[in-house]
This record gives C-alpha cells, structure tokens and sequence, in this order.
C-alpha cells in the first residue's frame, strides 16, 4: 500500500496527525491512541537529544516505532546542531522538547506503523511566510532548523502562504518518512 500526503497548504504536526488519522478506520485509530496514552511520555520539557533519548528508550511501546521517534529527533538535533555550531549532544530543543510535541510525534509514528505503508509519497511542502516569534525572538519562516532539514532535498511549495506551515519536528517527520516527492 501507498501512503500520499498532501503538504501543499501545511505541513505542521497536526496537518501530518489529520492525514494519517483521515487514513484509519475508527477501530484502529483508538488502538493507536490507546497505545499513545500507554506509552508514558512525561508532559515535561526534554532539554536535549540526551534526555529526549532515554524517554524514548523507556517508552512502553514497540521498538519499531521508538526507533521511528527517536530517528525524527535525532534529524531535529542534527539541525539544531547545524544551526547553532554545536555538537548534536550539545543541542537544547526549545518548543520541540515538550511533553506535548513528544507524544504528538509518537501518534503519526504509532499510525504510520499501523498503516504499514510500503511506500510513502508527498507533495512539495508548504513552509509558509512572514515571521514567528519563538524562544531565540522573531524569526523569518521557515525558522533556521526547519530550513536545515527542507535543504537535505525536501521540495518546497513556490507559492508561499501566510504563517508557519512546516515546523523543525514536522520537517524532521517529512525527512524520515517520505520516500518521494511529486506534484500531484
């Protein structure tokens, strides 16, 4: 089975959550929620790929998907490295280290792994436009580490719609799980 996302209006966590979501029967989907509330994500912040690590580590859940999570968290330190001249050890997440940004990337993670796609294609992504105002002050879209990750070969949309459309984490979901990018 072939799993299509459609980035070309958004591309945020709760864009890539809606699409594999509008993909599950209802059965399925509280299955994968059940074992999302299961899992034991703290809602605390995670200050760096050390401490995100050892959460996903103790995660009570399958070791397919806690590698999935922990490979979009290891693209997200390897951005924020690249972005503030540091080693990928040494990166501090901001807003993508909270309990909430874990748990939401552990859902997409737990769906795609109950839709077992053989083969996951995507639109260019919409990044958006204009300014973001974040934990380093304001910043143009798309923000620095969401930059670094479209620049490994993630097309983008030409045409720009207003705000934030692609986030660091969803970028780094994008990296990991999309095999091909086509024009639909």
């Amino acid at each position: 089975m072939q799993l299509y996302f459609d980035f070309t209006k958004g591309a945020r966590r709760a864009d890539i959550l809606n699409q594999v979501k509008a993909k599950l029967d209802d059965a399925s989907w509280a299955a994968v929620s059940m074992e999302a509330a299961k899992a034991g994500v703290p809602k605390g912040h995670h200050h760096g790929i050390v401490e995100v690590r050892s959460t996903i580590e103790g995660l009570r859940t399958g070791q397919g998907v806690k590698e999935d999570l922990l490979a979009v968290y290891e693209i997200l330190a390897q951005a924020e490295a690249q972005v503030h001249g540091c080693t990928v050890d040494e990166t501090h997440f901001h807003e993508v280290g909270n309990g909430e940004a874990i748990f939401n990337t552990l859902l997409i993670c737990l769906a795609i792994s109950c839709l077992h796609p053989d083969y996951i294609l995507a639109s260019p992504v919409q990044t958006g436009s204009g300014q973001i105002e974040c934990a380093h002050g304001l910043m143009d879209i798309p923000a620095p580490a969401t930059a670094a990750i479209l620049a490994t070969g993630i097309p983008t949309c030409a045409e720009k719609l207003e705000g934030e459309l692609c986030t660091p984490t969803s970028a780094a979901i994008i990296k990991h799980f999309v095999q091909e990018f086509r024009e639909f």
